[in-house]
């Protein structure tokens, strides 16, 4: 017979996992933490000082991209022009700097020019009334178009000043100057999502458009403004990209899109629009390149990579819509 205090014990364990399950980032918190564990575990190397500082050098700048998909999710449009963005953005500094201007200016001109990006596929998107599936399909195209054309086609070499490259991808130890970056991006966008007055008009208008203006938000300025966001944060991954790996190549940013909006549905991100948290898009981020990284580790072909990562999405999307109906 069940003693008492292990009845009681047993109601208290299950009673905190549906607390953490009830959390809006409940199911990921717990895939997170087995997978975790799991590559602890079972997998070799990976506990090593190597295989840390890769991890952190390789997450922002598929973290930094997700934050702003994940902001443009909850205020219910899409971005799939962000890998184009980010190569022709990274493409931009390096050429400005190759012809003789000041890095740090021609940082600056690269996030104007994301931000412009971003800002176009709004406008066009709200003015004609059109899917920004639709628009950002088509822009993807055309800038990866003017990104084969400006580069050649053809790699090409990178080397910022010292200071440039410590600042945006340098390290001590174990800290890795990228992922300060990611993490204080994140902590800034989930400040703003959470505790400010345009996070509620951004949930407002991804939740219901009608309902938003009619208590005063202006839905299309909301949006505009989500995608201006979008497109600076593709840039500034996209420079510390190229900075870290001291190359430019027309291929860049290839794919990122699809992984974005991965990260972002796997932390809870709903596609319909009007959900979400930043905190999702950040674990969502690590999660899909800790995949990658344990395949790496088992030296496992490359193409299991987008079957693992369909696999967590069905998990993670199903486990959601559980704790939903509970």
């Amino acid at each position: 017979m069940l003693s008492r205090s292990y009845i009681r014990r047993y109601v208290n364990v299950k009673k905190m996992m549906r607390d953490v399950l009830s959390y809006k980032t409940g199911s990921i918190i717990v895939l997170i933490v087995v997978m975790q564990i799991m590559c602890i575990l079972f997998v070799p190397r990976y506990c090593s000082v190597v295989n840390f500082r890769v991890l952190l050098r390789a997450i922002p700048e598929l973290g930094i991209v997700a934050i702003g998909v994940c902001l443009l999710m909850i205020a219910g449009e899409f971005d799939l022009s962000i890998g184009s963005t980010l190569a022709l953005t990274a493409l931009i500094m390096s050429l400005l700097f190759k012809n003789g201007l000041n890095i740090w200016l021609s940082f600056l001109i690269s996030l104007i020019a994301g931000s412009l990006i971003g800002a176009m596929n709004g406008l066009i998107t709200i003015k004609a009334r059109i899917s920004s599936f639709i628009t950002t399909l088509g822009m993807m195209m055309v800038w990866r178009g003017v990104v084969l054309v400006l580069s050649g086609g053809h790699p090409s070499t990178f080397l910022p000043p010292l200071s440039f490259h410590a600042i945006l991808a340098g390290h001590i130890g174990l800290i890795q100057a990228q992922f300060i970056w990611f993490v204080g991006v994140a902590i800034f966008f989930w400040l703003l999502l959470e505790n400010h007055k345009f996070g509620n008009s951004v949930f407002a208008s991804g939740g219901n458009k009608e309902a938003a203006a009619a208590i005063g938000v202006n839905p299309d300025r909301v949006k505009l403004i989500c995608f201006v966001i979008t497109g600076l944060l593709a840039a500034v991954a996209g420079c510390i990209g190229v900075t870290r790996v001291t190359s430019i190549s027309a291929l860049q940013g290839q794919g990122m899109e699809l992984q974005a909006i991965a990260a972002v549905v796997i932390g809870g991100t709903s596609l319909r629009g009007g959900e979400g948290t930043i905190l999702g898009a950040f674990l969502g981020a690590t999660i899909i390149y800790t995949v990658q990284n344990i395949l790496l580790l088992l030296r496992a072909p490359g193409f299991y990579f987008q079957l693992f990562v369909g696999v967590i999405i069905i998990i993670v999307v199903t486990l959601n819509a559980m704790i939903k109906r509970r």
